[in-house]
This record gives C-alpha cells, sequence and structure tokens, in this order.
C-alpha cells in the first residue's frame, strides 16, 4: 500500500517528466558566427544548437542592456 510520501515521490516524477517534455527543442543546427556582428560564436554556445547571435547581440537583441 503507497503512503503519502510515495505518492508525492510519483507526482513529482509526473510532474518533472511533463515539464521536460514541454522544453523546446532545437533541430537547427547553429551557425558559426553572430548574424548581427560576423564575430565568432563560441562552441560551447553553439553547441545549444539554433544559436544565431553571439551572447552579446543577443542580449541587445532581448533588450537585455
Amino acid at each position: 500500500m503507497a503512503d503519502d510520501i510515495d505518492r508525492a515521490g510519483e507526482r513529482i516524477d509526473a510532474e518533472m517528466t511533463a515539464r521536460l517534455r514541454a522544453l523546446p527543442t532545437f533541430n537547427m543546427p547553429s551557425l558559426l558566427d553572430c548574424q548581427a556582428c560576423g564575430e565568432e560564436i563560441p562552441s560551447k554556445r553553439r553547441a545549444i544548437g539554433g544559436v544565431t547571435r553571439c551572447v552579446d547581440c543577443q542580449n541587445h537583441f532581448e533588450g537585455r542592456r
């Protein structure tokens, strides 16, 4: 018989699975160079997938400056 802790754990597992499935997937490859300024995009950033701008240009694009 499941107790409250077991049910809570199962509920958390189900919720986390649903949230992970809802995350966007990036099927497009990243660009090697920023489409805005032409600087090289670092390999760690390109590994995300679908990246088209360097960090500085993306921040500017999103109005974070």
